[in-house]
């Protein structure tokens, strides 16, 4: 999302949509060559550690060519599991723009990929991220609703000035959620850190960080950073009461609610809050 960035200008090469040609050909070898390090790098450390639902839904990645995804192929895959699919977009685009594509079920990802000496971290989310990350749980069906649905609300939020609230709410789920599964145990699914040989291991193993059950308005009031690994987790208990509980929402008094009510900062723990684990902070007191 796009929420807090400076005003966007469309390229013009781009649709109205801010799609552009995916022109795949245009890919080079090399390009080509970091997409399937970081593919092999990530498919490998996520076993046992990201949600079952997305180590199943990475077998939509795997195309009939090696390297970047073909857009029209893995849309094709796409569409017939969920009647989703994915449009190239040269980068960030604007809020309305993003919420209106996730709200008729298109993916928009970025046209290009990081260099081999950017492999651990980029700022600006590109093909890896945004593929990678995103669209093998774009084939569950539970989770392809709630995508669909958030981009319905975030269309709506713009009427009641409230999109920094629910972009929290992007963050801490889409981003960078946790879950319960096998046995209680925590695994990873947002596309942040799914997509992050770092956050992989950092967002389970480290004890630095909170992890707090999820509260639809504990989230949408809780601050988040950008620019390291997360200092709080919040842990669904699964995608359908993720999705259940956001249908069911009301969300105009929930904002009218949250206008009254003061933001939180990163690290508080509430009386209130389910504490899975308090974290230490070192790792942010050292960084």
């Amino acid at each position: 999302m796009d929420t807090g960035s400076p005003q966007l200008t469309r390229p013009p090469e781009a649709a109205e949509d801010w799609t552009v040609p995916q022109d795949w050909d245009h890919f080079s070898r090399e390009e080509h060559a970091v997409w399937d390090l970081l593919f092999e790098r990530q498919s490998k450390q996520l076993p046992g550690r990201a949600a079952d639902e997305f180590v199943e839904g990475l077998n939509v990645l795997h195309l009939s060519q090696p390297g970047i995804p073909n857009f029209e192929e893995l849309s094709e895959k796409l569409t017939k599991a969920t009647g989703w699919s994915v449009v190239a977009v040269p980068g960030l685009v604007p809020d309305d723009v993003f919420f209106d594509h996730l709200a008729n079920r298109r993916f928009p990802a970025g046209n290009f990929i990081r260099r081999r000496d950017q492999l651990d971290y980029l700022q600006e989310p590109d093909v890896f991220h945004d593929v990678f990350g995103h669209v093998p749980l774009l084939a569950n069906p539970v989770f392809a609703d709630y995508m669909e649905a958030y981009g319905k609300g975030g269309l709506r939020s713009l009427e009641f000035g409230s999109i920094k609230k629910l972009a929290r709410l992007y963050w801490y789920t889409v981003e960078f959620g946790l879950i319960r599964q096998a046995g209680n145990d925590l695994r990873i699914y947002g596309a942040g850190i799914v997509s992050s040989h770092g956050e992989s291991v950092f967002s389970l193993d480290s004890p630095s960080p909170n992890r707090l059950g999820f509260d639809l308005e504990r989230v949408m009031r809780t601050e988040y950073r950008i620019d390291d690994y997360q200092q709080t987790y919040f842990v669904i208990d699964s995608f359908e009461k993720l999705l259940q509980e956001t249908q069911e929402a009301d969300f105009a008094p929930l904002y009218e609610r949250l206008q009254a009510q003061s933001d939180l900062p990163i690290t508080t723990v509430l009386e209130s809050d389910e504490v899975i684990t308090r974290g230490t902070q070192d790792y942010v007191r050292a960084a």
